[in-house]
């Protein structure tokens, strides 16, 4: 017998599982490997994963690939056999008390919507919280839903149709009470090249790079760690200004060793750019004070 989550505390951050939806055909990309695609170096699922870290238990539904963080497989029988009978075989791996449902092709999804679609979801009587599209548009593959209610519903579709093989996934949505958050960024998906090539140029406009680029290398990295990027773009700044242009990466990269000797976490990264920053401004200060036209008393000055 499947035992599943008790009510959490109210206080707590919600416990909860998802399901990933990375089977289909991808026949607007015609046929191409679409949560393999590359969108900022990193492939379109382990993008949707990152997202989802909180998560308990991550099962993807498809065939299984290489991916960046670890998840748990499932399939529907026959493959291929549509969004409803995916999520169907989704679902029977999953216990927690509410499920986030995802497909593979959102390249925005970030953990602060999914813990907001959480938060609304607990805090409401709704069957599920979704996200709406720069059109309106209802996104039911951005959505936390309460598993107990698909649960249900599942049971009422497979009696009426005997399968959920080939049904839309409007048969589900239409009987659920849902609330719906607009956020026409986190629910973009990319159905077509022209909406890869969009995703693309947009991480790579000024006010996102930074923040993409750290994600990128953290995933490729393995860190799971909180960067402070203003602290350490003043330290490379210090640094390079203070002593020499090269002492600049030399230094942000003693700094990450130094946190990690002193056990990690956003605290040592913290501490240990405080004190390379005040070493950075006492070397500075050296030569600011060396007054104009003192002669070179340095041991090898000859």
């Amino acid at each position: 017998m499947t035992s599943y989550e008790p009510l959490a505390d109210p206080g707590a951050d919600p416990v909860y599982d998802v399901v990933v939806l990375a089977g289909g055909g991808a026949r607007r990309l015609g046929g191409a490997d679409k949560p393999g695609v590359r969108v900022g170096g990193r492939a379109l699922l382990d993008r949707v994963l990152a997202a989802c870290a909180g998560a308990r238990t991550t099962v993807v539904v498809a065939d299984p690939r290489p991916t960046a963080r670890p998840v748990t497989w499932a399939r529907e029988d026959p493959p291929g056999g549509g969004p409803l009978a995916a999520l169907d075989a989704g679902l029977r791996q999953v216990t927690a008390r509410y499920v986030l449902v995802v497909s593979a092709d959102l390249p925005f999804l970030q953990e602060a919507t999914v813990r907001l679609l959480l938060t609304v979801l607990r805090t409401g009587g709704a069957d599920g919280v979704l996200l709406t599209d720069a059109d309106g548009r209802d996104q039911p593959l951005v959505a936390v839903y309460r598993s107990h209610s698909l649960r249900h519903e599942f049971g009422v579709l497979t009696k009426e149709h005997g399968t959920l093989t080939g049904l839309p996934l409007r048969r589900l949505t239409a009987v659920l009470d849902l609330t719906r958050v607009p956020d026409p960024v986190a629910s973009f998906d990319c159905d077509t090249w022209d909406d890869i090539a969009t995703a693309r140029a947009r991480i790579r406009e000024h006010g996102h790079v930074l923040d993409e680029w750290i994600s990128a290398v953290k995933d490729e990295l393995g860190i799971d760690l909180d960067v402070d990027t203003g602290v350490l773009l003043d330290l490379a700044r210090d640094a390079a200004h203070g002593v020499a242009r090269p002492a600049a990466p030399l230094t942000t990269f003693l700094v990450g060793y130094a946190a990690a000797q002193a056990g990690g976490g956003p605290e040592a990264v913290a501490e240990a750019s405080r004190k390379a920053v005040a070493l950075a401004l006492r070397w500075a200060d050296e030569d600011a004070a060396a007054p104009d036209g003192a002669p070179d008393a340095r041991p090898d000055a000859g």
